[in-house]
């Protein structure tokens, strides 16, 4: 295992921030750890870098215990999403501070840039000035740096968090391509699930310092932990319901279940693709409050009587208007039993 942390915990004015983390990371492993502002993440990227001493616990890379061994000499790479470029630099200055800094030979250190600017696909932009760069230019350029001294384990905070939509979607595909062409060990902490969910092999989730889930991105978009984790993944069709053999009795009234589902009082989870919008006079009575365009569906919102909302996933030419009364049924097949 290349990363092993091991009950780590950071305290701050007596508050647990990182509190007792459990956390391994394989090598050639891109693992993206999600959670909201406060629950963690950069904090346990800056305790595995060396820039935030453990009040308890362990960091562990390659087998050997990090205690006492200073950032510059864990053999890790750090990218932040502000870049953190020297703007007195060029981009091939900027590209090779790490080789410069073991005392690289110059002309290794303009074949590696070349190379990684080759790579990243910026070729030829060596003597450019990063002021000259766009977001999207400069962020690749932070990307090679890291990448330059060859770290065992690169870590991304916020990768791509200062860069348009459109740029974010495109540069996590090619990050992930590129990762996987040079065998690279990544931990990287996002609080965006789409960036996380195409980029990682493994997703963990943290909440007030701790894990909250881990799994593949499937494993934790099929079956979230809890409702915690259901709701920061954005499903808002979530409720308290106590679950019988075929159905559970939810406010929305009785809802049916997968075959098999735990019993008892429970979280239940019922994806927008499991309610099913029918005419007014059948199925739970509903009056459409709001619908969202998402490319390839639309949101619909829908209010029963005495309940809480549900949102409904509709093809495009099917949503109904604003205001229209519907009715809603539920197909089990979209319905999960939390634990």
């Amino acid at each position: 295992m290349l990363l092993a942390l091991e009950g780590a915990t950071v305290r701050f004015g007596g508050r647990a921030v990182l509190d007792a983390v459990d956390l391994e990371v394989a090598e050639h492993e891109i693992v993206c750890v999600l959670g909201p502002s406060g629950s963690g993440k950069s904090t346990l990227l800056r305790a595995v870098a060396g820039l935030q001493p453990l009040d308890a616990g362990r960091v562990a890379l390659d087998g050997r215990d990090q205690a006492g061994v200073p950032a510059h000499r864990r053999g890790v790479g750090l990218m932040f999403q502000d870049h953190q470029l020297f703007p007195q630099r060029d981009v091939g200055g900027n590209v090779a501070f790490g080789l410069r800094m073991r005392g690289t030979s110059k002309r290794q250190q303009a074949d590696c840039v070349r190379e990684l600017l080759d790579l990243v696909g910026l070729p030829g932009a060596s003597r450019r000035a990063v002021a000259a760069l766009s977001g999207g230019e400069q962020q690749r350029v932070a990307l090679a740096r890291a990448l330059a001294p060859s770290p065992r384990l690169l870590m991304l905070d916020e990768p791509l968090g200062q860069l348009d939509r459109s740029l974010r979607e495109r540069l996590v595909v090619e990050l992930k391509e590129l990762f996987g062409r040079l065998g690279t060990t990544v931990l990287a902490v996002t609080h965006d699930q789409g960036e996380a969910f195409a980029l990682a092999d493994r997703v963990v989730v943290m909440r007030d310092g701790r894990i909250a889930q881990s799994g593949t991105p499937l494993q934790v978009w099929q079956r979230p932990a809890d409702a915690f984790v259901a709701r920061f993944l954005g499903f808002e069709n979530v409720v308290e319901a106590t679950v019988g053999a075929e159905a559970a009795d939810t406010p929305w009234g009785k809802v049916p279940v997968p075959e098999g589902a735990p019993q008892g009082t429970r979280t239940l989870l019922v994806r927008p693709a499991g309610v099913r919008l029918v005419p007014a006079d059948t199925g739970l009575r509903c009056t459409v409050t709001a619908r969202t365009f998402k490319g390839t569906h639309v949101a619909v919102h829908v209010q029963p009587e005495d309940a809480p909302r549900l949102e409904a996933a509709c093809p495009l030419r099917a949503a109904p208007e604003t205001g229209d009364e519907v009715g809603v049924e539920f197909d089990a097949a979209e319905i999960v039993v939390l634990d």
